[in-house]
């Protein structure tokens, strides 16, 4: 299990923990985090689960898959260089303590 905090667009921050294994997505939507929406339900196919991954474990991340890379050209609000789709991202315990931004909008 991986400590989260999920910081939404407005500073509100929320920390979840998450079963290794699952998604952040999975995480957030089954602790009520606001700024992600999943609309596709982790398929990589919407974009609405787009966030900024703290910089300090980003490494620790495998790099984005090529769908996962298109979609982020999808997103509603600006795609920066840490930003990830929570679907795309599996809880493990190197992950705990990792920050995570939400953006101003996801859709």
């Amino acid at each position: 299990m991986a400590k989260v905090t999920f910081i939404e667009h407005d500073g509100l921050e929320q920390v979840v923990d998450i079963p290794t294994g699952w998604t952040l997505m999975q995480g957030a939507v089954q602790s009520g985090v606001a700024g992600i929406e999943g609309e596709c339900g982790g398929s990589c196919a919407c974009a609405t689960c787009h966030c900024y991954v703290d910089e300090a474990l980003i490494d620790s991340l495998p790099p984005p898959s090529e769908t996962e890379e298109e979609m982020l050209g999808c997103t509603a609000s600006e795609r920066q260089g840490n930003s990830r789709l929570a679907c795309q991202i599996r809880v493990s315990d190197a992950l705990d303590g990792l920050v995570v931004r939400l953006p101003e909008a996801q859709s």
